[in-house]
């Protein structure tokens, strides 16, 4: 009987001990409930003894600041765009302290503020993420109140999702420029990344590094950005002067020692020896010509070793316009998804240049130049897709825009012009209306958009002998051209928005890897035969179509393009202005 009302009297002990903690537990939350918008987590005790367990009051304030989206401690105090995730990671942490503990900032907040000041060797602004703050911060947190402790905390919250996120997928969202690119599937969750694998981080160096483009070309592109902000902070030097007339090998040019000077700078490189012996002659002669041509080809001109405008005017842009061509590079990769289930096609339009990566061992990679959409009117778009069929002789369906600007005012002037062009006009089911001569009739029909134009496959198809279709809301595809010659000019956006491939026959052969019964030599019969074939691919290829002006080629070398959309021009626009960028 006693040792039964031993037990009954524990139990009773225990239901007023568990009365009593519910009471004071329900006491406590309501203080920190002051409204129906305050925070209730509990705090764990690995995050208690990690960071600083706030009051209710402080709390409640930390709801407040966070909800403003706006820390005027911040160089851009505006973080609305951020809000919820601020709002979410500190409601995972149950509202204490992430980055202070004992009044200084623990060893993962230092190594992430080391990194917010070394944000330029990411092609970053380390301004955005308050770089130049954080020493002062630090360095007044032994001596801080609880207050401020909670703003430094806030401001590293909010600086580290920015830094991590730009890393990431960029800072500014490539749809705001039109782009058919979506960053959206790549984004983090940053309040479980952090508290997953920062936070409580013994290697934040390597945390951070996880989240950067795992692109070959993306490395390389840091290591000239590297390279170059070396040369910008040396000073450009003395510029090339700029002749009156064109300089031609064996002509006499008074700015030889800065040329030469110059050219060794960039790296094309004239050598050592043969620029001592050029330090006293004007004469424009030997390996300074070679030097010339290799930069030429590095800049996307024609490399012909003739001293001219356009030479001089890229020897002499600024060192710091080539950092941030490659800032904009870095930028940009940052923007391509990273959930292929192969290497893409890639064309740069720029660079006028497509290339593939090696998709097998023993099997060479494709790079070829291509005819790019007109700076004006007829850009060709910058988006991914996926190359899902060939059309070997295909026919040209003329849009109507062409049609109406070019063609029918030809048609106009010269009846036969259709015929003699291999043109006929068709209805609206298909059915040829004219093959030869147009009448005043039809031409009205092609006015009013009852009829319209269609070429026949052949040599003088516009888009030759085979075309290459990932279906998009650009309609806008890869092809062949008669009009061959275009691809000897350093510049080359001359096409209605379509890419022309300067070698259809080797680009073909690769994309039907995968159809093993498409041989070479069924590919070119295919293409020289008399009928129009569709060959759908077995396995559809990612097609990437990429604006960069500065690009780092496997070995080590890297080009510069002019910004021939104005591309460049308006990301600056948008990032001068600051955060919260658009998104």
């Amino acid at each position: 009987m006693e040792q039964r009302a031993s037990r009954i009297n524990y139990t009773a002990w225990l239901m007023l001990a568990a009365l009593f903690a519910t009471l004071w537990l329900g006491f406590w939350a309501s203080e920190v409930r002051s409204d129906d918008e305050s925070p209730g987590a509990s705090a764990t005790a690995a995050q208690n003894e990690l960071g600083r367990s706030l009051s209710p009051q402080a709390q409640n304030e930390l709801v407040r600041l966070i909800r403003s989206g706006n820390l005027a401690d911040l160089r851009w105090p505006n973080f609305s765009d951020y809000r919820d995730q601020v709002l979410t990671f500190y409601e995972a942490g149950a509202y204490s302290l992430a980055w202070v503990g004992n009044n200084q900032p623990t060893p993962q907040a230092s190594a992430l503020i080391h990194s917010f000041k070394a944000a330029a060797e990411e092609g970053l602004n380390p301004d955005d993420y308050d770089g130049p703050r954080w020493d002062d911060r630090s360095a007044r947190l032994q001596a801080s109140s609880l207050d401020d402790l909670m703003h430094f905390d806030l401001a590293l919250t909010v600086s580290v999702m920015r830094y991590v996120s730009d890393v990431h997928v960029g800072r500014v969202n490539p749809q705001h420029f039109k782009f058919g690119l979506d960053v959206g599937p790549k984004r983090y969750d940053l309040t479980e990344f952090l508290r997953n694998e920062v936070v409580y981080s013994s290697d934040v160096n390597t945390a951070i590094a996880k989240v950067e483009p795992r692109y070959a070309g993306y490395s390389r592109l840091e290591e000239a950005l590297a390279s170059y902000r070396r040369l910008a902070a040396e000073g450009d030097g003395e510029p090339v002067p700029m002749p009156a007339q064109t300089v031609r090998p064996g002509d006499s040019y008074a700015g030889m020692a800065q040329l030469v000077a110059r050219l060794n700078q960039l790296g094309d490189t004239v050598p050592n020896a043969a620029s001592q012996s050029y330090r006293g002659t004007s004469v424009y002669q030997g390996v300074v010509i070679e030097a010339v041509k290799h930069f030429q080809r590095r800049h996307g001109l024609e490399p012909d070793g003739l001293i001219g405008k356009s030479t001089v005017a890229a020897l002499n842009t600024p060192l710091r316009v080539r950092v941030q061509q490659i800032q904009f590079a870095l930028e940009r990769y940052r923007w391509i998804p990273d959930n292929f289930p192969q290497p893409p096609i890639v064309v740069n339009i720029p660079e006028f240049r497509l290339r593939t990566m090696i998709r097998q061992p023993g099997a060479l990679p494709l790079d070829m130049e291509v005819v790019v959409g007109k700076a004006y009117h007829h850009r060709t778009p910058v988006f991914a897709n996926y190359m899902r069929f060939v059309i070997f002789r295909p026919y040209w369906e003329v849009p109507p825009s062409i049609a109406e600007a070019e063609l029918i005012p030809k048609i106009r002037r010269n009846p036969n012009y259709a015929a003699a062009n291999n043109f006929i006009v068709v209805d609206g089911t298909g059915e040829v209306v004219a093959d030869g001569a147009v009448s005043d009739s039809v031409l009205g029909g092609l006015r009013s958009g009852a009829y319209r134009i269609r070429q026949k496959p052949g040599p003088k198809n516009s888009l030759g002998l085979v075309k290459f279709m990932f279906p998009n809301v650009y309609n806008v595809y890869m092809h062949g051209t008669p009009a061959t010659q275009l691809f000897s000019r350093s510049r080359r956006d001359f096409s209605h928005g379509c890419i022309r491939v300067e070698n259809p026959l080797a680009l073909a052969e690769w994309v039907l890897h995968n159809n093993p019964e498409w041989t070479e030599d069924r590919i070119v019969a295919a293409m020289n035969g008399s009928d129009t074939i569709q060959v759908n691919l077995t396995h559809p290829i990612p097609v990437l179509i990429l604006y960069s002006t500065a690009v780092v080629v496997p070995n080590g070398q890297i080009h510069f393009f002019d910004d021939i959309y104005g591309y460049d021009a308006a990301l600056q626009s948008v990032l001068e202005s600051g955060y919260p960028y658009p998104n």
